[in-house]
C-alpha cells in the first residue's frame, strides 16, 4: 500500500490530447492524481468539474492535475467535451497503475460484488514523493482540501 513519504511509482499512460504522460517527467511540479471510477457518472462528473473550476488556483501553485480511470481515450475525450473539463484524463485500461497505487478494490453495490476503482487522490511533491493520500474520497469539499494541501507544500 502506497503511503505518505513513499516514492510515487512512476508510470507512462496515454492521455487525452494525443499525448502520453510520464509521471517522473513532470518534476519538479507537484502533481495531483485523482483516481475515479467511471466517466460520466454523477460523482465522477462532480469531482472532475470541481477540479476544472479550481485549475487556475492549482496552476498558480505550479501543480499539475490529472484524472485517471480505466475508461479508454475515446470515452475520456467525450467526457471532456460534454462537461468542458480542463485537465487531461489518463487511461489505465489494463488497471496496472490503479493496482500499483492500491485503488483497484473489491466493491459492493446493490448486493453485488465486483472489482472497481476506489475514488482516491494522491498529492506528489516536486521530488516525486507522496505528500498526501486521500482514500475513499467523498466529493463534497474534497477539491478544496487538495488545493489547501498543494498550497502548503
Amino acid at each position: 500500500m502506497i503511503d505518505v513519504n513513499d516514492t510515487a511509482p512512476d508510470f507512462t499512460l496515454p492521455a487525452t490530447g494525443t499525448q502520453d504522460i510520464t509521471l517522473s517527467e513532470l518534476r519538479p511540479a507537484p502533481v495531483v492524481l485523482f483516481f475515479y471510477p467511471r466517466d460520466n457518472t454523477a460523482g465522477c462528473t462532480r469531482e472532475a468539474i470541481e477540479f476544472t473550476e479550481s485549475l487556475a488556483a492549482f496552476k498558480a501553485a505550479d501543480a499539475k492535475v490529472f484524472g485517471i480511470s480505466k475508461d479508454g481515450l475515446a470515452s475520456h475525450e467525450k467526457f471532456i467535451a460534454k462537461k468542458e473539463l480542463g485537465m487531461p484524463l489518463l487511461s489505465d485500461e489494463d488497471s496496472d497503475v490503479c493496482e500499483t497505487y492500491g485503488v483497484w478494490k473489491e466493491k459492493k453495490m446493490y448486493g453485488k460484488t465486483f472489482m472497481g476503482i476506489e475514488r482516491s487522490t494522491f498529492l506528489i511533491d516536486g521530488d516525486g514523493r507522496i505528500a498526501k493520500v486521500w482514500r475513499k474520497v467523498k466529493v463534497d469539499g474534497h477539491v478544496a482540501e487538495v488545493l489547501e494541501a498543494v498550497t502548503a507544500l
